[in-house]
């Protein structure tokens, strides 16, 4: 019996969430097509895997025992995708490297430089990912080396460096009360709503709406974006305000909106990231060198 993968994902999510509406939104499915999904699988399997009820998904027991079995299956799946992907990569002589926006922005074409000048015979690819994906492309094996902003989802199963550190600034619509500010201490932004990330990114969309360093009851979310033109968009039209790298202010000037220093708050850091398995790999040690030298100590203060 050959079952796709996509249907043991959407089951664990809903076995692991225990609510269609919540594993819904985690995987960005309609709740009905997670619900075909579902029935797709019980269908395959011939057994009912959950019981349905006004509180939720409740597993049966066969559904524990597949909830049991499948995370370690689809781990080992994706293990040798990322494997597969990385060989056939190595033997192109292509580095694939990850990134997420305004991470190093700045820095990467010296990287580049760099490490071209060391490697001549290879070939960088970069491959830039929005913000439903902040490990930028390491969770799913599509590439060898990330430069990431810290911290994001799952980032404890990967090896890190960081690289430097820049103070985060707040992005406002240019017509808000604090707009003509020179510097606005945090504790001023506590009632605003905030533009914020999709709930599955998880430590990564806490840390840009402060999260991290105000109480918890004060934050409120005025929109959600997943990448940085719905972001933009979204503040210039009224709906909420950012957190955002100091360097936006110089990548991303838009009318309608203004950048401005924050107290009270702290920095943003930027790393390289990589899996365990990529070490042995000299040219991915070489670029995380390159990395390393352009930029240590270089950021903004």
């Amino acid at each position: 019996m050959d079952i796709d993968t996509r249907l043991l994902r959407s089951f664990v999510a809903v076995a692991e969430e225990g609510h269609l509406t919540r594993a819904a939104r985690r995987l960005y499915l309609s709740q009905p097509a997670l619900t075909k999904q579902i029935r797709q699988l019980e269908r395959l399997l011939e057994v009912e895997l959950f019981v349905r009820s006004r509180a939720g998904m409740t597993l049966t027991e066969p559904g524990s025992v597949l909830a049991e079995q499948a995370p370690a299956l689809l781990a080992g799946w994706d293990r040798m995708l990322r494997a597969t992907k990385g060989s056939a990569a190595r033997a192109a002589r292509v580095l694939r490297v990850g990134f997420v926006a305004s991470a190093a922005n700045e820095f990467t074409p010296a990287i580049v430089a760099a490490f071209r000048e060391r490697e001549p015979r290879w070939r960088v690819d970069m491959r830039q990912f929005g913000w439903t994906d902040p490990s930028a492309g390491l969770d799913a094996g599509e590439v060898d080396v990330a430069l990431v902003r810290l911290p994001f989802p799952g980032q404890d199963d990967y090896r890190i460096s960081e690289l430097f550190a820049e103070p985060r600034w707040i992005a406002l619509p240019a017509a808000h009360r604090l707009a003509d500010c020179a510097r606005i201490e945090f504790a001023q932004l506590w009632d605003e709503p905030f533009v914020a990330a999709p709930p599955d990114n998880g430590r990564w969309r806490d840390f840009w709406i402060g999260a991290d360093e105000r109480p918890p009851e004060t934050a409120v979310i005025g929109a959600i974006a997943h990448n940085t033109d719905e972001w933009l968009t979204a503040i210039a039209n009224g709906f909420g305000i950012s957190f955002t790298p100091a360097s936006s202010s110089r990548y991303y000037p838009r009318p309608g909106i203004v950048y401005r220093p924050v107290d009270g708050i702290g920095p943003s850091r930027v790393a390289v990231a990589w899996p365990s398995s990529s070490e042995p790999n000299a040219v991915v040690r070489e670029y995380i060198r390159c990395c390393r030298e352009i930029c240590v100590g270089r950021g903004e203060g």
